[in-house]
Formats: structure tokens, C-alpha cells, sequence
């Protein structure tokens, strides 16, 4: 047996807010349109730009606790820079003037919280506690490590 592969992974950001929806079973949805972009050199020198928008639909998976679509409810604004990484879906309906449309969508499995956040600093956001560096488990902040709050960062590349 032959084996495949459908897997897509994004860096862009939202164009609006989250739509977060409850299905009549209770399950929830999280919509979003991610925005990514290119640019390049035409052969006149000129240069182009270019956006490209996914659509992408992120599911509470049931039993788990909070799921994608909780995260993304609580966490996730309009502008906001994620990382996305999911599947390709194909799928039509009939809208209600009986016309069939088609669409595709991301249907996404994993999401990371990138850019400056509430600090504005431009790094990795995440939701979930430091450990200690010590290994005792607890959180760990900056007044922990005074030397992390020095602004000289001479970084040797």
C-alpha cells in the first residue's frame, strides 16, 4: 500500500477576528481567514506583492478538555501572527438558491501564537507556564533570573 500525505503548514495573519460557532451536538468551531503574502522582483525591476487568503477551521475534539477552537475563542484577534499546521479539505454544498458551491479549507490540527502579544516583543507566545530552571516545577519568571532582564544582549552572531 502506497502511503500520502496532506499536510499544510502557514505563517500569516488573521484578517479579522475569530467566528466561533456551537453546533446543534454542542461541538465548537473556530473560522478565521489567514492571510500570508509574497513578494518578488519583476523583470522590469518593479515590485510585486502578493496575498493569498486560507480559510481555516479549527474543532474542539471531544473529551479533550479545552480544545483548538477554546484556545483560539480566548486567545486569537484580528491581526494577530500564527502559525498554523493542519490539512487540505475539499468540500461543496448547496447554498440556498440551490447553487452548488465549492470550498476549501485549512482544517487545522495545531496553532502557535507568534508575534509580540502583550508585550510587544516580537517573540513566541505561549499560554503555558515557565518551568523553574531548577527543575522544582513551579513557574519561573524574569525576577528569577536578573541576568534576563539585563538589555544588553550581545548575541555572538
Amino acid at each position: 500500500m502506497s502511503r500520502s500525505l496532506n499536510k499544510v503548514t502557514l505563517i500569516g495573519n488573521l484578517g479579522a477576528d475569530p467566528e466561533i460557532r456551537t453546533t446543534p451536538n454542542g461541538s465548537k468551531v473556530a473560522q478565521f481567514s489567514l492571510a500570508t503574502g509574497r513578494q518578488w522582483t519583476s523583470a522590469s525591476g518593479e515590485k510585486q506583492e502578493k496575498t493569498e487568503w486560507h480559510k481555516c477551521v479549527a474543532w474542539n475534539a471531544k473529551g479533550r478538555g479545552t480544545g483548538l477552537a477554546d484556545v483560539i475563542e480566548r486567545y486569537v484577534k484580528k491581526g494577530d501572527k500564527l502559525y498554523v499546521e493542519g490539512e487540505i479539505q475539499y468540500r461543496q454544498y448547496e447554498d440556498k438558491d440551490k447553487q452548488t458551491r465549492y470550498v476549501t479549507e485549512i482544517n487545522v490540527r495545531e496553532i502557535l501564537l507568534l508575534g509580540g502579544g502583550k508585550g510587544g516583543d516580537g517573540g513566541f507566545e505561549s499560554a503555558r507556564p515557565a518551568k523553574a530552571a531548577s527543575g522544582k516545577g513551579g513557574d519561573a519568571g524574569f525576577s528569577d533570573f536578573p541576568e534576563a532582564m539585563d538589555g544588553d544582549d550581545d548575541l555572538p552572531f
